[in-house]
């Protein structure tokens, strides 16, 4: 009881001091609560939108995925007959079937042109209007879709696009373009997480979205009274013969939410990584606190010792103090966790991805995993600092308050950090040398590990030389306060290692990323340089394949000297050492595509693949299958018969572009597949006439206006393109590395705080003699940046090591570069300044306040 009441009145007597270090805590419980409540509630969401839309049993063609993806090589979904509807009205235990057509290779767009597609990557659905629909849709406006000329929208994507009845827009496919106006809007019953749904007729649906009458894509029926899901569903297979696939309600919604898993589990684990790493650097600022508090009340310990106190209850004293401030902070962190999630779902909701707190899941698990995750790491960072509480003995009552042993990092602390950091560097050579990308990814994990924890026990022995050579360069001109500001930085290079430390976690991501993210900028760009001998590259953003109706207005376009097709599809391989490869992808194109795409072979030419019954397959597939240049591969194509093409050319699998491709020519593929189940394609490529290319560009837009729903672009764009598309994904990773960051600024700012209450009498004697508040703030600002600058030294190092060791293994996929973002690298330097100069503006406030005469007299 008298160890808890010492805990209590430390703790309550140095709260302002355990203040940021109860924030730190709170900040990295919230991001993982906020996780797991955001990723919660999204699975809630899905599985009330899956149950809720999924008929007792659906049936649908073979040729459809289990989630019921209509995509395919032919732009239209696969479907089944009408009579199939009239075969399963027949079986056992149906109340009622009904036929459906629904699509999402589709784009829809406005009277001008504007894409109605959501921005976050949910799905455009066109379909037919049904009685399955309107179980999960209420027409809050208009009418249902009655004729070719009506379709109905849902509320969400009206108000989006500010769209009303009587507005006309058009539904492009791989059947052609449909016009319709709007006759009513629909609101879902349930939360709709962004998806964009149009309604037709069933007719109507027919027509636009396969282009035939009388299919169905999807039969939805409900089953009798009595009758179980399961029941239903023998029976309906029964009645078909097996030749459909045929799922119930929870195996439909199972595999939507399979489908959508893997994203939602990407998006926790990163999440919660990011969190753990602030975790890491909350450690940094935890073990800090605790060590200086325990520093300055060494003679109060010493005293409590030479009245009876036993090293095992001042352990447990300071470990009693770290456990309250977990505690409190992990309490705190939960609750703003459920905000975090809240604020998270509103950003969502902001990108395209609509999530009703209406829906908010909080599992009881959750509050528990923060609790837990909170007290644990703050109670194992407080342990060092109580064992050296611990240690301080009853003569300490009688000196000066301070632990001069902490002034000198010991020899065994070198010892380790220099074994760990020269592991590190061995495992990151090791990296280098790797022949295979799976094998040096192994060792690149060991060594960012090892080094990064090598750097922070040796930290401060670093600290030393690094903060003198920072001192020579910026600190010297200052003159008397700039040498007292390296001096303190230096008193204890401990204190200044494991703060400087704390910065170089995230700096060191951040560098890492930046290297990498440049190489793969610079080396992709090489090799469009170097391969691509095309223009122009048409395709669509969305992965909506090419018509053929826009194939003909491209060709159709002025300056252009050729356009080349290039499709996709898969076939089954029986290769010459009679093993047989299914489902693998094979590349039709036109002839010119040997010329537009530069691409390296071992052996033979690959305009030879172009020929009559003639491929090319890469080299690694060569090897595995014993292929040399004309042998002979049986080809069953998707959809076709099956061919036998001689292999005229083997290509290098040390390519980025079409890396592992297999080619021949669309004229052999068309004489093996029928015209109507041909592959639409999926790019095009264009290329101008000498001296044109500003002309040639400018018709060929001009000539695929009226299909919005593909992209012109030339070199300069798709680079420009392919450089935004890495950019985004690292500002979102920088995003995520900010928590960390700001974590570590508030390191910053608590040792700076601790160190002014520490030296309260010798900031008194300075001011005594002749030191001006002005001149003292300035000191303390200066040895915030030191100490940041010197953390920033360290992780941008750091980091541009791994980055550099990363575009090693990126090399044997083809990506050679290695690109140093120095501006990044620079700038990011120079922030950590300003993260300095920040984080001390409130200590040096406060030491700028004290009254000289009462810190004279502190004890």
């Amino acid at each position: 009881m008298t160890v808890l009441k010492t805990s209590l009145r430390n703790f309550l007597a140095h709260k302002g001091r355990m203040a940021l270090s109860a924030i730190a805590v709170l900040l990295s419980v919230a991001f993982v609560c906020g996780t797991l409540v955001f990723t919660d509630t999204m699975s809630t969401t899905f599985d009330k939108l899956f149950a809720a839309t999924s008929s007792d049993v659906t049936v649908s063609a073979k040729g459809s995925s289990d989630t019921g993806e209509t995509t395919s090589d032919t732009g239209r979904p696969p479907v089944m007959p009408a009579a199939v509807l009239d075969k399963v009205r027949t079986a056992d235990g149906v109340k009622s079937a009904e036929g459906a057509v629904f699509s999402t290779s589709v784009t829809v767009v406005d009277a001008d042109k504007d894409s109605l597609s959501p921005t976050g990557g949910a799905p455009t659905i066109v379909g037919s209007w049904n009685s399955n629909e309107a179980r999960t849709m209420d027409i809050t406006s208009g009418a249902a879709p009655k004729g070719p000329g009506q379709v109905m929208v849902d509320a969400d994507t009206a108000d989006k696009h500010d769209l009303g009845l009587g507005d006309e827009i058009a539904v492009i496919t791989a059947v052609g373009t449909h016009t319709a106006k709007v006759s009513g809007l629909a609101d879902f019953t349930v939360t709709n997480p962004g998806a964009a749904i149009f309604y037709l007729d069933t007719a109507t649906a027919q027509r636009a979205l396969v282009g035939e009458p009388g299919v169905y894509t999807n039969v939805n029926v409900t089953a009798a009274a009595g009758v179980s899901d399961a029941q239903l569903k023998k029976n309906v297979t029964a009645a078909l013969g097996g030749a459909y696939k045929v799922q119930t309600a929870k195996e439909t919604a199972d595999a939507n939410q399979k489908d959508v898993e893997g994203f939602m589990s990407v998006m926790k684990y990163a999440m919660l990584g990011f969190a753990g790493i602030a975790f890491l650097v909350g450690i940094f600022l935890i073990i800090n606190t605790f060590s200086m508090l325990v520093a300055q009340r060494t003679r109060e310990i010493g005293l409590m010792r030479a009245i009876g106190s036993s090293r095992k209850q001042v352990n447990r004293s300071v470990l009693a103090e770290a456990l309250l401030l977990g505690v409190v902070g992990s309490l705190l962190g939960v609750g703003a966790g459920v905000g975090l999630a809240i604020g998270l779902m509103k950003l969502m909701g902001q990108m395209g991805m609509e999530l009703s707190t209406d829906d908010l899941t909080i599992a009881w698990t959750t509050p528990v995993v923060g609790l837990l995750l909170g007290v644990v790491v703050t109670v194992l960072a407080a342990y060092l600092p109580a064992r050296r509480a611990g240690r301080i003995s009853p003569m300490a009552a009688l000196r000066d308050a301070g632990a001069p042993a902490d002034a000198r990092a010991g020899w065994v602390r070198g010892v380790i950090g220099t074994v760990l950091t020269a592991s590190g560097a061995a495992a990151l050579y090791l990296t280098a040398q790797a022949d295979k990308a799976s094998e040096g990814s192994m060792w690149l994990g060991i060594g960012v590990v090892l080094s990064l924890i090598g750097f922070v026990v040796i930290g401060p022995l670093l600290a030393g030389g690094v903060v003198r050579v920072l001192g020579a360069v910026l600190l010297r001109a200052f003159g008397p306060v700039g040498r007292m500001a390296e001096r303190n930085a230096l008193r204890n290079p401990r204190r200044t290692g494991a703060t400087g430390a704390a910065l170089m976690i995230g700096l060191a991501l951040v560098a890492c990323l930046s290297v990498v993210g440049s190489s793969m900028v610079a080396s992709a760009t090489d090799q469009l340089d170097k391969t691509v001998g095309t223009d122009f590259i048409v395709q669509s953003d969305t992965g909506q394949l090419i018509t053929p109706e826009a194939v003909r207005a491209a060709k159709a376009a002025p300056g252009l000297e050729r356009i080349t097709e290039y499709k996709w599809t898969e076939a089954d391989f029986t290769t010459p050492d009679g093993k047989t490869v299914k489902d693998t992808a094979i590349t039709a194109a036109d002839p010119s595509y040997a010329t537009d795409v530069r691409t390296e072979t071992v052996a033979g030419k690959l305009a030879d693949a172009y020929r009559p019954d003639s491929m090319s397959v890469h080299e690694k597939f060569a090897k595995d299958h014993g292929i040399r240049l004309g042998s002979t591969i049986e080809v069953a194509f998707r959809d076709g018969s099956t061919g036998r093409l001689t292999v005229r050319a083997i290509t290098s699998s040390d390519v980025v572009i079409d890396a592992g491709a297999m080619y021949t020519s669309i004229d052999t593929l068309a004489k093996y597949v029928p015209a109507d189940k041909m592959p639409l394609d999926m790019l095009l490529f264009a290329s101008a006439k000498d001296g044109r290319q500003d002309a040639a560009y400018k018709s060929l837009k001009a000539a695929l206006h009226d299909y919005p729903q593909y992209t012109v672009r030339d070199q300069t764009d798709y680079k420009e393109a392919l450089k935004d598309q890495i950019g985004q994904l690292l500002n979102m990773i920088y995003g995520l590395l900010a928590l960390a960051i700001i974590v570590a600024i508030l390191g910053v700012v608590n040792t700076l705080a601790l160190s002014v209450v520490e030296r309260t009498r010798e900031i008194g004697l300075m001011r005594a003699i002749g030191l001006s508040r002005r001149q003292l703030r300035r000191m303390i600002r200066m040895e915030s940046v030191v100490i940041a600058l010197f953390g920033a030294l360290l992780g941008l190092g750091l980091g541009m090591g791994w980055g550099a060791t990363a575009q090693q293994l990126l090399a044997l996929e083809g990506l050679t570069i290695l690109e140093i973002p120095w501006p990044t690298i620079i700038g990011v330097f120079l922030g950590s300044a300003f993260v300095g100069l920040f984080a001390a503006l409130v200590p040096a406030f406060r030491a700028g306040r004290m009254n000289v005469l009462n810190a004279i007299a502190t004890e």
